[in-house]
């Protein structure tokens, strides 16, 4: 799903989703936040309106720092651009003379500045070069589609992007390279579409879940966003609060279980961790459950409605030692 989406005046192009849900849990704003997820900007300066004395802006796609030249300087040093991934969050904002921050956000997915380049190759409906990376370089989906065994192909539609037919597009997807390579998108799509039944009104384009399981995998998405928020907790201080904003279920339940396992004090284990030794817990959830977009906001801007929002402030305890476990990160079953 898309983030920064939609029309919003002639001086913020972009409606960041939930910012106004945001804003709400945190405030009053204030300290030194950290953007994880530049992007456009949009949350980064609406964190600066609403009275943030500086933001640090992370991006790993040089794009978004193009594209914020042009009002960037508006704000002077209170906003500092970063380029870098934010699984090392916490090495970025002491980069830059914060050690800890008062606050962290996190808006997940690709932004619609990407979506809108065809020759970022991220779109379906748009033909261009089979790409998908954030930060342009690496492996691209081209790679993938036409190099990875069939069945780790599956794996990834499957776990990533949830699709069940996983196994059918992987097998028509190893057909079709055997005879071509796959180097565009519309190729792609067009392969996936016929191998699915035709979407019924309102119903998602067939190749959605193909895509954005691809380009999860190209971009290691959910092995940043177990990384990130784990730098997030470290780059917190006591106080500090943390807004993470997710647009699919799999994202949003690696979000959930790690702050559900930093909130508690331990013992209990589960199927993704033994039971452990009671501990401080590192967060405070600000509210319990997740934040969903209200009608007014899916009406203005349709692409939130998948969106949840989880917030939570963090205690004094001690950053808990690195692990992904607790969060239940998709296994597949051949590394690529």
């Amino acid at each position: 799903m898309t983030r920064d989406a939609g029309k919003d005046g002639d001086d913020m192009p972009h409606i960041p989703v939930l910012i106004g849900a945001i804003l709400a849990a945190v405030a009053p704003v204030s300290g030194v936040w950290a953007d994880g997820t530049f992007g456009a900007g949009g949350y980064s300066r609406a964190v600066l309106e609403a009275g943030a004395e500086t933001v640090i802006g992370i991006d790993r796609d040089p794009l978004a720092f193009e594209l914020a030249a042009d009002w960037a300087d508006d704000y002077g040093d209170r906003l500092k651009l970063v380029a870098g991934t934010f699984s090392d969050l916490d090495e970025h904002v002491a980069s830059v003379g914060h050690p800890q921050v008062d606050g962290v956000m996190l808006d997940l997915g690709v932004s619609s500045m990407q979506l809108d380049l065809a020759e970022r190759g991220f779109s379906f409906m748009r033909d261009g070069p089979l790409d998908m990376r954030m930060g342009q370089s690496g492996p691209s989906a081209e790679d993938l589609v036409n190099d990875a065994p069939e069945e780790a192909l599956a794996d990834i539609l499957y776990h990533y992007g949830e699709e069940r037919a996983s196994r059918r597009i992987a097998r028509a997807i190893t057909r079709e390279r055997a005879v071509r390579r796959i180097s565009s998108t519309l190729q792609l799509s067009e392969i996936i579409t016929n191998n699915l039944p035709r979407a019924k009104p309102n119903q998602s384009h067939p190749a959605t879940r193909s895509f954005q399981a691809i380009r999860i995998a190209v971009n290691d998405e959910y092995g940043q966003l177990a990384e990130g928020l784990m730098a997030a907790e470290r780059a917190l201080r006591p106080g500090g609060q943390l807004a993470v904003v997710t647009f699919h279920s799999v994202e949003d339940r690696i979000a959930k279980r790690f702050l559900q396992d930093r909130a508690s004090s331990g013992g209990g284990g589960s199927r993704y961790a033994p039971q452990e030794a009671a501990r401080e817990p590192g967060f405070v959830l600000t509210p319990r459950r997740a934040i969903a977009p209200d009608a007014e906001e899916i009406a203005r801007n349709p692409r939130a409605r998948s969106a949840k929002l989880r917030v939570a402030r963090r205690t004094d305890a001690p950053a808990a030692p690195p692990s992904i476990d607790p969060m239940g990160l998709p296994k597949l079953s051949e590394i690529l």
